[in-house]
């Protein structure tokens, strides 16, 4: 196409035909229809021809219908699009459109067209190969600089144009812009034109302008921009002021902030046009001299002029005002004067308000951030708007916790630990626990190696938690103190874990412990619960990691670090009365920290190492000792070198005119011995042997008896002479020795009053130079004890023990003098008639010592403890013992209840002691009363029958058995007992029957058993079973087998098991009887019928003791019968049946056969293993033990429930032909898989924990002796080995292999009796044998 003439209205009749591509190079083009020449037009690719004179001559017309203007542009935008027009044009003819379309740009007021000639020219520049922007930049800027077109909208379209080519990355601007001073200064006098549009195209201009000349370095455009800079700063914000407009904000902005970044806003803030000329105020007719002196401060038009756009609801806006202000104020080195004016003009709130609303968007909050962190250098204004914005930072806080390594998470820690450390007034409870737990989250995400942490943002994190702790809102949040303990744990723990951190850390994590120990200790926290926990959480950190950590990399960790752990393990122990805090401070010395302080010193040989190593072992001093020894160590702590070495050098020297040299020495002395007695040695044996013996020679007239430092020196002189006898024998001091001695006989001191170790105290007892001194020791400590302060001083086993404890152990080891002390002690005391508090304290101690050590009992009495009583028994009044012997008896009764037998057969003291006792009883109207003394004699005398049957003190038993008093009061409390048949567990007299039983029937039990030894041969046990009445032998103690059965019976279940066990010992007698003399039963068949109706009943009983005693007399009794021919009644009895189908039935049934379970019907086993050990075994058997119900019952058999009594019934069922073969085979192979699993686990049983002796702590304790007593009987009875609660494990384990062993045995020797599968015929051929005879 082309044009022929602006005024033609119709265009079809110019079009020529089409022709094929590139007209312009294949033939030349015809004269356009005003006849211009084909050289200045170019073909399109539709064929037509497009004249570049007619296209100028029609754009260049101010009266050219703007229609056609726009249409021409329209094509040439068309025709620019078709690439071989646009290639040709750029080669040859471009240059043609360049005066035109600026031109055409000047005269036309209209927009759309001036948008077109925009797009026209942009996409010219933006062409490949081409120049031709430089050509329009110079027209344009040409037009801007000439004024020409005044401020019309035409100069609006042209800036605009201007703007596009600045924003071309192609064109070469500075050298093109002939008049740069013109340009600028006109644009700057633009601003002040009331038009938004326009001064938004303007600060675009100076925008680009400004950064293209600081880009490239342009010294001209600078110093222009430079010249002018105040006047169009001031400009610029007062357009800032009161534009509406977003996007001239953007644009003013962007111009200040290219201006800020290069400093030129630097020197116009003293005075608001300090740096323009006269020149400048005169030309400018709005700037007059009030005007001037009205205008207000540059800060402060700033802060008036950014208020607008940091309120705008543009994003970007925001963003770009904070980026302003960040520049503004960051272009001086101290900006502290401009951020004030910005703080009193209220530009924080603004920001602050900006964080509330930002719904945590990124780019939102780091720009926030940037600037209040900027702010944050004047620091007392920025405090106070701080306050206002806490809770906007709080929820900034929030997110910046969730981001790894958040750009600002140092700024954002800084602006809350600010707040809160400055006003911590102002945080309420709720924002105390949400930092709390952002803080916990960031540590515990951090330790877990989820997140990132800067180090100074770890050291602000614990700074912050310290800010929070003081508080007042963070006493009234019980929550967060759980939460300061998750902190305070991960903060140590990320100090320890992490490889990269350094000792730096550690400090900060150690600052947190001690303030937090700090505020838990303070006096308003102490006794809070939740201080406590956290308190206490403290010290378990420091245990379990802080502690550990720090024994094993001291070297590691710098003298800051170390200073500061000391210090947090020192505030810990300075709460001594906290009982967490003694047990912090046994961790230390079991860590060897007495070695381990001399190490820091060795590695940090500073004066405050050293000061800060001593005030601690002082207070570690004070803890593990009562008396405040480390007050010494303080006194002398400047005089004290940092060498172990050296301390005993200062030990081995004369300090008798020299205090100074005193202190250090009893300093070193407590120092030494602290550690010794824990194990920590800070040097070798040897040698500090060696410097306490030339301590005590050549100090010798300067010690002082009863000071504390003598006991330290004998402590420890004590424990270097025990350790070395233990590890070698080395020539000792005599005459050291000799003082020593000569000390502790010579003065009173009291072993009570400092802390031992085991060894020292082992090594004194075994000094018989200082009986005299050790027997006045045991009186203190019996005393002690006597008023209940019991001293816990000594230390041997690797924690601290109650003197009297160790005492007892010495008494029961016997390889020194304590037992023979203590037992002459008590004599002295009998032979002088000493006040009776004194013989009290004693038998008082001797009651510990064998309840502590119940062994004791073997050496005080070879050391003649019997002597002694009898000594101190005679000495009391029948009528009136006095009020010690109360104690006696239980003293007595322990003793009897702990003595090995065998010590006590050549003690004839005993006997006369025990003849006192009876003479006591058969003093009083009855031997069975509510008297405690009364009770506790019995149980006395029911040990020495049990030690009779023993072999030991045989004439006292036969003394008991036969004392006619004796058996009259037992008799009498029986015959009560029994009367009362139904009413006797309700009983309720005044004379309580049952706890006279209670005495009674253990006293009966041990007689018995006593009668087989010292009465041998001499009682008819037929007597025992029948009418009540006079025995026919001797008058002994006697309770008839129907008078048992009644108490078992009709009794509470304590008499029914003593009865039980009584029958039992009864049974067991007679049988032994029947068995050696062969003789038959005299009893009745009735009277034997009666006992077993009693016993059949209490097979089941829930007690299993009383069952199995009863099992076991009816199993006997089946045994009676059967010598006699009595057994025809099992055929047709209905509960022997009861009794064994219930047992079959119960181990047959699945799943039901556990150990608890086959333990409950083991009485019922013990009455069937016993029929079927009957020779006439009832025909029953065989139907109650069918293939069925056997097979049945050895399914159900493995490792865990296999007992001596299961495998006692299999062997008779075997025995009796009821097993066929698979059965037995079966049987075997479980048999012997329980008898590997036994071996393979024996050592494991072995390890069976032994039972605790127990004692008898007063008289009143009646109910204690009863039970030891029923124990000792269940012990000694024939029942314990089947089934007694006490049998160990180990004698179950062995039971059971001996008595699979035993079936194996039978297996291999009757083996052809159980070939065939079918069941045998035994009872069917013996019926026909019957039958035939």
């Amino acid at each position: 196409m082309f044009f022929v003439d602006s005024q033609v209205q119709d265009f079809d009749h110019h079009l020529l035909e089409p022709v094929a591509a590139d007209f312009n190079h294949l033939s030349p083009s015809p004269p356009c229809a005003n006849g211009h020449r084909s050289t200045v037009s170019l073909r399109t690719d539709q064929g037509g021809t497009f004249c570049f004179l007619c296209f100028s001559d029609l754009v260049s017309n101010p009266r050219a219908p703007t229609v056609h203007v726009s249409y021409a542009l329209h094509q040439l935008s068309i025709a620019l699009s078709e690439p071989i027009f646009l290639r040709t044009l750029l080669s040859s003819h471009v240059r043609f459109l360049v005066s035109p379309l600026v031109h055409a740009l000047s005269i036309f007021d209209d927009a759309p067209i001036a948008i077109q000639i925009m797009d026209t020219i942009s996409l010219l520049c933006s062409a490949e190969e081409c120049s031709i922007g430089e050509d329009f930049v110079e027209r344009v800027s040409a037009q801007l600089s000439s004024g020409a077109l005044g401020w019309s909208r035409r100069q609006l379209h042209m800036l605009h144009c201007f703007g596009v080519l600045l924003s071309s990355e192609k064109i070469d601007i500075n050298s093109h812009i002939r008049n740069k001073d013109s340009l600028v200064c006109h644009l700057v006098e633009g601003l002040q034109l009331p038009s938004e549009e326009i001064r938004g195209e303007i600060f675009y201009v100076l925008y680009k302008f400004s950064a293209l000349q600081f880009t490239e370095q342009n010294d001209d455009g600078a110093e222009v921009l430079s010249s002018l800079c105040p006047k169009l700063l001031c400009l610029s914000l007062e357009a800032l002021a009161k534009t509406q407009r977003d996007e001239v904000r953007l644009n003013c902005i962007a111009l200040l902030t290219t201006l800020a970044q290069q400093g030129l806003l630097a020197d116009s803030r003293t005075s608001p046009v300090s740096s323009m000329s006269l020149d400048e105020v005169d030309d400018d007719p709005m700037l007059t001299a009030e005007t001037v002196t009205a205008r207000p401060c540059l800060d402060v038009l700033f802060s008036e002029a950014i208020k607008g756009p940091l309120l705008s609801t543009d994003g970007e806006v925001q963003i770009k005002t904070l980026d302003l202000i960040f520049h503004y104020v960051s272009q001086e080195s101290i900006p502290s004067k401009q951020i004030e004016v910005l703080l009193e003009e209220n530009v924080a709130d603004y920001i602050f308000e900006i964080l509330r609303l930002s719904d945590c968007k990124n780019h939102v909050i780091n720009s926030c951030l940037r600037v209040l962190d900027l702010f944050s250098l004047a620091e007392h204004s920025f405090r106070k708007k701080l306050v206002i914005g806490f809770p906007s930072v709080t929820q900034v806080l929030h997110y910046v916790g969730e981001v790894p390594c958040h750009p600002f998470q140092i700024q954002t820690l800084k602006l809350v630990s600010s707040c809160v450390s400055d006003f911590p007034g102002i945080v309420s409870s709720s924002q105390v626990q949400e930092i709390s737990l952002i803080l916990k989250r960031m540590l515990e995400r951090y330790y877990s190696q989820e997140m990132g942490l800067f180090p100074d943002a770890f050291a602000i994190i614990c700074s912050v938690l310290v800010s929070l702790m003081k508080t007042p809102s963070f006493a009234e949040t019980p929550d967060v103190f759980k939460s300061m303990q998750e902190s305070l744990k991960h903060a140590v723990l990320v100090c320890l874990s992490i490889p990269e951190n350094d000792s730096t850390q550690i400090s900060h994590a150690v600052y947190l412990i001690n303030e937090v120990y700090a505020y838990c200790t303070s006096p308003t926290s102490i006794n809070n619960t939740s201080c406590i926990e956290l308190r206490h959480c403290v010290i378990d950190v420091c245990v379990s990691h802080l502690l550990p950590w720090f024994l094993s990399d001291v070297n590691e960790v710098n003298e800051e670090a170390t200073l500061g752990i000391m210090e947090t393990f020192h505030s810990i122990l300075l709460q001594n009365s906290d009982v967490k805090a003694m047990e912090f401070a046994e961790i230390l010395v079991s860590a060897d920290w007495f070695s381990f302080s001399f190490g820091c010193l060795g590695n940090f040989s500073t004066a405050t190492m050293k000061q800060r190593v001593y005030l601690m072992l002082s207070s570690l001093v004070d803890v593990l000792h009562r008396e405040k020894l480390g007050s010494h160590i303080r006194d002398a702590l400047s005089s004290l070198p940092s060498d172990p070495q050296d301390l005993l050098f200062l030990l081995g020297q004369d300090s008798s005119n020299n205090q100074e040299l005193a202190s250090c020495q009893f300093a070193a002395l407590v120092i030494f011995h602290t550690g010794w007695i824990h194990n920590d040695r800070l040097a070798d044996d040897k040698l500090v042997f060696a410097s306490l013996e030339k301590y005590i020679l050549v100090n010798r007239t300067s010690l002082i008896p009863d000071s504390p430092a003598m006991l330290q020196l004998v402590n420890l002189y004590s424990l270097c002479r025990s350790l070395q006898n233990q590890r070698y024998q080395i020539s000792y001091s005599l005459e050291a020795e000799r003082i020593v001695f000569h000390l502790l006989n010579e003065y009173e001191w009291d072993l009570g009053s400092c802390d031992i170790h085991l060894e020292s105290l082992k090594w004194l007892f075994q000094q018989e130079n200082i009986s005299k001194s050790l027997t006045y020791q045991i009186q203190k400590i019996a005393q002690n004890n006597l008023i209940g302060d019991e001293v816990h001083n000594v230390y041997g086993d690797g924690r601290q023990r109650s003197l009297t404890y160790w005492f007892a152990k010495l008494v029961s080891e016997g390889d020194n003098y304590a037992a023979t002390l203590l037992v002459n002690l008590l004599t002295q005391l009998a032979e002088k008639g000493e006040q009776e508090n004194d013989v009290v304290s004693i038998l008082v101690l001797m009651n510990m010592v064998v309840s502590k050590s119940p062994t004791a009992s073997n050496h005080l009495s070879i050391s003649g403890i019997g002597n002694a009583i009898y000594r101190l028994v005679c000495g009391f009044t029948d009528l009136s013992p006095g009020t010690s012997f109360a104690t006696l008896l239980v003293l007595i009764f322990n003793i009897l209840a702990s003595v090995q037998p065998g010590v006590l057969k050549n003690d004839e003291s005993w006997d006369a002691v025990f003849i006192k006792l009876l003479n006591y009883l058969s003093l009083r109207d009855t031997a069975i009363t509510q008297n405690h003394k009364n009770m506790m004699v019995i149980g006395i005398l029911c040990l020495v029958l049990y030690h009779s049957s023993h072999g030991a003190l045989l004439d006292s038993s036969r003394i008991i058995v036969v004392n006619s008093y004796l058996v009259s009061a037992i008799n009498n409390v029986v015959d009560v007992a029994y009367s009362r048949g139904p009413a006797l567990a309700q009983s309720q007299d005044e004379n309580n029957i049952e706890e006279a039983l209670a005495f009674t029937l253990p006293l009966y039990f041990f007689s018995l058993r006593s009668l087989q030894i010292v009465l041998a041969g001499a009682v008819d046990w037929q007597t025992f079973f029948g009418p009540s009445g006079n025995l026919e032998t001797l008058p002994v103690v006697c309770i008839h087998c129907h008078n048992l059965c009644r108490l078992m019976h009709f009794g509470t279940p304590q008499i029914k098991l003593m009865a039980s066990y009584c029958l039992l010992e009864l049974f067991t007698g007679l049988s032994q009887q029947i068995d050696i003399r062969k003789e038959q039963l005299r009893c009745s068949s009735s009277y034997l019928k009666a006992v077993k109706a009693v016993l059949s009943g209490l097979v089941f009983y829930d007690d299993i003791r009383v069952a199995i005693n009863s099992a076991l007399c009816l199993s006997m009794i089946l045994g009676w019968e059967e010598m006699e021919g009595r057994t025809e009644m099992l055929k047709t009895s209905s509960w022997y049946r009861f009794i064994t189908e219930e047992m079959s039935v119960s181990l047959a049934m699945p799943c039901s056969a556990s150990n608890t379970f086959v333990n409950h019907h083991k009485p019922a086993v013990y009455v069937t293993v016993a029929m079927l050990r009957l020779k006439n075994k009832p025909a029953w058997l065989r139907s109650v033990f069918d293939e069925s119900c056997i097979s049945s019952m050895i399914q159900n058999l493995n490792g865990t429930n296999i007992t001596s009594e299961i495998v006692i019934l299999f062997r008779e069922l075997m025995q009796a032909q009821l097993l066929n073969s698979d059965q037995v085979t079966k049987l075997d192979l479980v048999f012997l898989a329980s008898r590997k699993q036994i071996q393979r686990n024996g050592t494991l049983d072995e390890t069976a924990e032994e039972q605790m002796q127990l004692t008898v702590s007063s008289v009143h304790d009646h109910g204690e002796a009863c039970s030891y007593l029923v124990d000792l009987m269940v012990s000694n009875s024939l029942g314990q080995t089947s089934g007694g609660s006490e049998t160990t494990c180990r004698q179950k384990k062995k039971q059971v292999l001996v008595e699979m062993e035993q079936f194996s045995e039978l297996l291999s020797t009757r083996r052809e009796y159980v070939t065939d599968t079918r069941p045998c015929k035994v009872y069917t051929s013996h019926r026909k044998k019957i039958n035939a005879k």
